[in-house]
């Protein structure tokens, strides 16, 4: 009769009896017939459904407590990767067995002696389930990218599709779906918050797979997800999807801004001036800010950094007032706006006639390109030039053949990039006239910050740098009112543009 005293351990990964070549109650089975046919004392039947490719499974390591105890010295288990499939577990098994806590190991299908050979091949076996574990995940990552690749989501389907276990897909669940498609429609509309949502769709009836209520986090990982509008990101690349979506790519953008600007932080008590952090003090630096004062609006320096700045306030009428004035410096007469348009599109069309004629030409030279290849090649088979001349040639051809293919390219890139920009700026300076004598503050602030940089107030003045194109423009304009007031016998600024010589700052 044997006196040594044994546990027995049971494991499996899963609970999914089909992805198991022996269930528990297999294992069970044959360890008890095993320690009945040996006389073993069975001191307990341990059951664990958990991987041991990672450690922490709480039975096993409960078990090598009560083993360091002294209530058992040894083990029975069906084979030694029902132990451990990962260094550290392993490790410790093959540590008791150094230090005698564990005297033996016994394995239907494996035999194990307490000596170095015996510690050495169950090292062995302990190496050999690690390797096992590592390369069949290894293989599913494989397996998972190329589904990835040809458009196929290789996971369990997210809420509001289902799996096609037959085909290896998804699609789209009959009763869930048309909730998820709801979720989006709702958010879109930004009067939801996701409390609200998750309220309204409960009650619609959206559960999870096992009938609970879905957690707001839950919402938001579902709003975030591009596989609803065909799209599928898989370690941070976004692949396109074969499954059918349900909703369109629109609608999945419109919720993302909606959520950006929901995510940022409100300011409510903050009263809406037009003009608040649109200037900057041209003395101290520090930005304008707005306050009103018996019912009118003045625009005043926060003197956040000199409390002793010495700019004055002035009234948000006047500064309205001097940015219709600089629009106007760019507005051009509609006259002369609708002549000049028309004088470019008429330009357009003949460079696109040229443009056109130019890349027909350049594609029959590529096809004649072709041809030469194709006729080198053919002399080269039929041994009338030799291995070094069909190489130079085609070498040259080649060459040929790329920058003909690269200016081809260009004809498409460029055919409207030369007159739609001027087209666009002189509309724009057409439609500063009409802001300028308008009533909408903001549309014209707007636009002249488009027009100038640098924005400040000194003295009650406004001043800006004109950007770019606008340079020209607001030094013509500048000089015509400067021709205007001398007419007049008046005084007037002078402009200066980095351009012209009319270098100043407004």
């Amino acid at each position: 009769m044997n006196t040594e005293k044994f546990f027995i351990y049971a494991r499996k990964s899963t609970d999914d009896l089909s992805r198991q070549v022996r269930s528990i109650d297999d294992q069970i089975a044959e360890l008890r017939e095993m320690a009945k046919r040996e006389g073993f004392e069975i001191i307990d039947t341990l059951i664990e459904k958990q991987t041991a490719k990672a450690p922490g499974r709480p039975i096993f390591n409960a078990m090598l407590e009560r083993i360091e105890k002294g209530e058992a010295t040894g083990i029975l288990a069906w084979h030694p990767d029902r132990l451990a499939r990962n260094s550290l577990d392993g490790g410790r098994i093959i540590y008791l067995v150094d230090t005698g806590k564990i005297t033996a190991l016994k394995f239907p299908t494996f035999r194990f002696e307490t000596t170095a050979q015996g510690k050495f091949m169950l090292s062995i076996m302990f190496g050999q389930s690690k390797y096992y574990v590592d390369n069949l995940s290894e293989n599913i990552r494989r397996g998972q990218r190329q589904k990835i690749k040809n458009g196929i989501w290789p996971m369990v389907a997210p809420i509001g599709y289902l799996n096609d276990r037959a085909t290896r897909t998804i699609y789209p669940d009959p009763e869930r779906g048309p909730l998820v498609r709801k979720i989006f429609e709702l958010q879109a509309t930004g009067t939801y918050t996701c409390e609200r949502l998750c309220e309204t769709l409960t009650e619609l009836g959206l559960t999870n797979r096992k009938g609970h209520k879905l957690a707001r986090s839950h919402f938001h990982r579902l709003l975030r997800n591009p596989i609803y509008c065909g799209l599928m990101e898989y370690r941070g690349e976004v692949h396109e999807g074969q499954h059918v979506p349900l909703i369109t790519k629109k609608l999945f953008d419109t919720v993302q801004e909606v959520m950006i600007r929901k995510s940022k932080p409100k300011t409510p008590t903050l009263k809406p001036f037009v003009y608040r952090g649109a200037f900057r003090c041209g003395e101290c630096g520090c930005f304008i800010t707005t306050e009103c004062q018996k019912g009118h609006h003045y625009l005043r320096c926060t003197k956040r950094v000199k409390k002793d700045c010495s700019q004055p306030y002035i009234k948000e009428e006047e500064v309205s007032r001097q940015i219709a004035e600089a629009i106007r410096l760019v507005a051009l007469p509609p006259d002369w706006a609708d002549w000049m348009i028309a004088e470019l599109e008429a330009e357009q069309v003949i460079a696109s006639q040229e443009a056109a004629a130019a890349e027909a030409q350049t594609a029959l030279e590529l096809r004649q390109v072709d041809e030469k290849i194709d006729r080198l090649t053919a002399a080269y088979l039929e041994g009338t030039i030799t291995l070094p001349e069909y190489r130079e040639m085609k070498n040259r051809l080649i060459a040929d053949k790329q920058l003909l293919k690269e200016k081809l390219t260009a004809f498409g890139e460029n055919r409207q990039k030369r007159f739609e920009p001027a087209i666009r700026f002189i509309k724009a300076s057409k439609e500063a006239g009409i802001l300028a004598t308008g009533e909408n503050i903001s549309s014209r602030l707007n636009f002249f910050k488009k027009v100038g940089s640098n924005l400040t107030l000194v003295n009650r003045k406004l001043r800006f740098t004109p950007r770019d194109a606008w340079q020209t423009l607001a030094a013509y304009g500048r000089l015509a009112q400067n021709g205007s007031a001398a007419a007049q016998g008046g005084a007037a600024d002078v402009c200066e543009t980095p351009h012209m010589n009319f270098n100043r700052r407004w």
